[in-house]
C-alpha cells in the first residue's frame, strides 16, 4: 500500500510541487527583503536586519514576507518527508525553520537604532513581549536551519554526493559562527552575507532532491 502511494503519479506531482516551494522560498525572501531595503526611508543594510522592515508604515510587506517564506518551507518539509526516505530530522528541521520564520513575522522586533523614524538611536530601553518572542523565533529558525545543514550533509554523503555534502557542512559552519558576531561592528553585514549564502544553499539542496525525485521512478 505504501509503495503504491509513493508510485502514484499524482503523489509524485504533489511531492515535486512541495519541494519546489522550498526551492523558491529563499530567493523570494531575499528579493522582497532587498527591494524593501532600497525603498524604505532610513533603512540601512549596515545597521538594520530585515526584521526591522516589519516596523512602521509599510511594515506589513515584510510581515507577509516572513510568513509566506515560512509557510513555503513548512510545505517543502512535507515534500522532503517523502523525498528523503530514511531521514526524519531533515524534514523536521526545515519545517522548524519555517515555523520560526512564521512566528518571526507574527511577533515583530522592537524599534531601535533610529528605525523607523522616532525609534531610539541605540538599543531600546526595554524589550517588549513581542520583541522577546521575535528573538525566540529567530533563534528557533537559525538553530533549525543550522542543524538541517549537517543533517543534509549526512544524507548527501550516504548518497555518495560528496560535493553537496561538503557544501552543506560549510554552510552549517558559517551559520553556526554568525550569531557570535551579532552586536559587533560589521555583524549585521556578515549576517546578510551568510544568510544569503544559506538561502542559496537551501534552494540548491532542496532543488537537488526535487531533481532526484523527478528522475527517480518512485
Amino acid at each position: 500500500m505504501a509503495t503504491y502511494a509513493l508510485d502514484n503519479p499524482k503523489t509524485k506531482a504533489t511531492t515535486r510541487a512541495r519541494l519546489l516551494a522550498g526551492v523558491v522560498a529563499g530567493p523570494l525572501y531575499l528579493a522582497l527583503g532587498f527591494a524593501q531595503a532600497v525603498v524604505r526611508e532610513g533603512f540601512d543594510l549596515t545597521v538594520h536586519p530585515f526584521s526591522f522592515l516589519s516596523l512602521g508604515e509599510g511594515g506589513w510587506v515584510q510581515i507577509v514576507n516572513f510568513v509566506l517564506t515560512g509557510v513555503l518551507f513548512v510545505v517543502s518539509a512535507t515534500g522532503l518527508r517523502r523525498a528523503m526516505r530514511g531521514s526524519t530530522w531533515g524534514p523536521l528541521l526545515i519545517g522548524g525553520m519555517g515555523a520560526g520564520m512564521v512566528a518571526g513575522g507574527v511577533f515583530t522586533a522592537d524599534p531601535a537604532f533610529g528605525f523607523p523614524a522616532g525609534a531610539p538611536a541605540g538599543q531600546p530601553a526595554g524589550i517588549s513581549w513581542h520583541g522577546t518572542l521575535h528573538m525566540v523565533a529567530f533563534m528557533i529558525a537559525i538553530v533549525a536551519w543550522t542543524l538541517s545543514c549537517f543533517v543534509f550533509a549526512r544524507y548527501f554523503a550516504s548518497k555518495k554526493r560528496k560535493g553537496l555534502a561538503v557544501y552543506s557542512v560549510l554552510t552549517g559552519v558559517a551559520l553556526l559562527a554568525t550569531p557570535a558576531f551579532l552586536g559587533t561592528q560589521g555583524g549585521v553585514v556578515l549576517l546578510y552575507i551568510v544568510a544569503t549564502l544559506g538561502w542559496v544553499w537551501s534552494s540548491v539542496a532542496i532543488g537537488s532532491l526535487l531533481k532526484e525525485h523527478g528522475n527517480a521512478d518512485m
